[in-house]
């Protein structure tokens, strides 16, 4: 576990997260972060040594996150303390779900990230084509949303917001299939679907 603190200064909401890891059995890394903002930069060492005496911390680190100072150390304390886990699958493989569902996945991803607040939250993608041909992967995805309004909202101006969609949705699919890929979007206006549990575990949803 990694308790994140502010340089020199030691707040209200500080040790109020401080409290609560007392009962917390797993090692607590302490990391200190923008020292680069620090004009005494003598003033640290003395800081560290009194932070020391609120808790047997498993490590204190002084960083500077904008800056990356220390950041390697602080990646390499953290996994040192790790458990190591199962190996469960071979090097190669990424991921244990289909191409489908990555496509999905990937329309899904540039949906929220256009959409930002406007995201409507009853929003999935069904992939109804995935024709792989070799060199070229033919994508048909079909995005359901419950309004009508939602739906206005996805498409945009003139279509604008939905083109951007496909095409960054697109060039992701590229990359992450190694081939060229035909993608067409559409979005349908479909009430209930979210209440619908075959509906849900046709798209890939495990109510399970």
């Amino acid at each position: 576990m990694v308790f994140l603190v502010d340089r020199t200064r030691w707040t209200d909401e500080d040790q109020v997260v401080l409290d609560k890891l007392v009962h917390v059995e797993a090692p607590v890394i302490l990391a200190v972060n923008k020292v680069d903002w620090l004009e005494d930069k003598a003033s640290l060492l003395p800081w560290l040594e009194s932070l020391s005496a609120r808790r047997d911390f498993a490590a204190i680190l002084p960083l500077s996150a904008k800056h990356g100072t220390n950041v390697p150390e602080l990646e390499a304390e953290v996994a040192k303390r790790l458990p190591e886990g199962v190996h469960y699958f071979p090097d190669d493989q990424i991921t244990n779900k289909s191409q489908r569902f990555l496509a999905a996945e990937l329309v899904r991803e540039k949906v929220m990230r256009q959409l930002g607040d406007e995201l409507p939250y009853q929003m999935t993608v069904e992939i109804e084509e995935f024709r792989d041909e070799g060199r070229v992967v033919h994508i048909s995805a079909l995005i359901l949303v419950e309004r009508q309004g939602q739906k206005k909202i996805l498409i945009g101006d003139k279509g604008e917001r939905i083109k951007k969609i496909g095409t960054e949705a697109r060039q992701e699919m590229e990359r992450a299939f190694d081939a060229k890929v035909m993608l067409n979007l559409w979005v349908k206006v479909k009430r209930g679907w979210s209440d619908d549990d075959r509906a849900l575990k046709s798209l890939g949803y495990d109510l399970d």
